[in-house]
């Protein structure tokens, strides 16, 4: 899809645009996923095998869930979409963070792509990325506020450095094409937001770059609704070039049954924030999304040993002490 392609138009556009705004975010949306299926198809290796669901909510829209499971590389991967619409109390609609909004309910359109990968192999790490473009409108139809969120983050299970080097510079590479103030922005937004605030702000994994509330002009960038666009896209398409690579690399490493174990803990904190602190899961569950693609993002296997303890100089002990927030331009 094309930069000039944009369904993010300004707020002053009226009910009789709306329907032609949405048909484009719905077509941009059905794109990425169409690309990243073809993406995880190729890394995971010949014979590689989708399931599709089709579903649908009982309040209005539904999705495609494309689940991988006992792949020759991805133990369990999905990539989902959805076009979700209804209607929100106030307060809802202000704590999903909308402005404009007043007494009574507000209608809200959401659609996007949403994705986790757990790889078989400890040495490749688990990845996730999401683009959404959300907005509310008033009972006539007008636009009240719209915008973008998103991100991509990357969870090794192994201590190689190079492959989050790699990932957050492609990353950084790809958001300084559209204005260097994206990068210093939204990847200190992922360090902050990926963290088990329950076990002391453990990290998830190593970050990437996360966004939320994303609109044309309101910051130094200056991206009009065009290049914003164009902006969200591009991370939606960025792990061919970020993530791909270290799979390649990666694919053949040995591991034994003491990295394997190790994977199966850290997949058990993935899990936790999921769960517990996750946006998407939580709307997902507030909003009677399908349970079965709301909680895809969830590995297969996963463990939780009581209160687990590494030996200083492991390389258990090593990647905790590489999930420490950290420029990974430099460093």
């Amino acid at each position: 899809m094309t930069a000039t392609a944009s369904p993010m138009l300004a707020a002053t556009d009226t009910a009789n645009s709306g329907d032609a705004r949405r048909a484009r975010a719905i077509a941009w949306i059905a794109d990425v996923h169409d690309h990243i299926t073809a993406l995880f198809t190729r890394l995971d290796g010949d014979g590689a095998q989708f399931r599709e669901d089709r579903w649908e909510r009982a309040e209005g829209g539904g999705g495609h869930s494309r689940v991988l499971t006992d792949g020759a590389t991805f133990e369990k991967g999905g990539v989902n979409r959805s076009v979700v619409y209804g209607r929100l109390p106030a307060a809802a609609a202000a704590k999903l963070g909308g402005r404009g909004v007043t007494d009574g309910e507000s209608r809200f359109f959401a659609t996007g792509v949403s994705l986790v990968f757990h790889p078989r192999s400890p040495m490749i790490p688990t990845v996730h990325l999401n683009v959404r473009y959300f907005e509310l409108s008033d009972d006539d139809g007008n636009l009240r506020d719209a915008w973008y969120g998103g991100g991509t983050d990357i969870t090794p299970m192994y201590p190689f450095a190079d492959d989050v080097k790699h990932f957050h510079r492609t990353l950084a590479s790809i958001c300084d094409r559209f204005h260097p103030s994206l990068h210093a922005r939204f990847k200190p937004w992922c360090d902050e937001y990926f963290r088990n605030t329950h076990r002391e702000n453990e990290a998830r994994g190593c970050g990437g770059v996360f966004f939320d509330h994303v609109r044309p002009g309101e910051d130094e960038s200056g991206l009009d609704a065009d290049q914003t666009m164009a902006f969200v896209d591009a991370i939606a398409r960025s792990l061919t070039d970020a993530y791909g690579p270290i799979v390649e690399k990666r694919r053949d490493t040995e591991y034994g049954e003491r990295e394997r174990n190790f994977q199966l803990v850290r997949r058990g904190r993935y899990v936790e924030f999921n769960l517990v602190h996750d946006r998407g899961t939580h709307f997902g569950l507030h909003t009677a999304a399908r349970i079965e693609s709301v909680l895809m993002s969830l590995p297969p296997l996963a463990a939780w040993p009581y209160a687990p303890t590494w030996a200083d100089g492991s390389f258990e002990a090593e990647l905790l002490t590489m999930l420490a927030p950290r420029d990974w331009l430099t460093d």
